[in-house]
């Protein structure tokens, strides 16, 4: 959703991932300063997204 910027509010899409508000701010805060994933939310498109390309690795170690 956030490739494609279509995530809508933070409030819409801790919706569509089943947590609150609040926990969907602390995932964006986490993957923000310990994933150094460069997310922003959009106002005017109501949506999160990344402003430059990245890519996330998650292994089990």
């Amino acid at each position: 959703m956030l490739r494609l910027e279509r995530t809508g509010t933070p409030k819409d899409l801790g919706n569509k991932l089943g947590i609150s508000t609040r926990t969907l701010y602390e995932y964006i805060a986490f993957m923000k300063q310990e994933l150094n994933a460069p997310i922003v939310y959009e106002r005017q498109k109501q949506s999160y997204k990344y402003i430059s390309e990245c890519k996330l690795c998650f292994n089990g170690d």
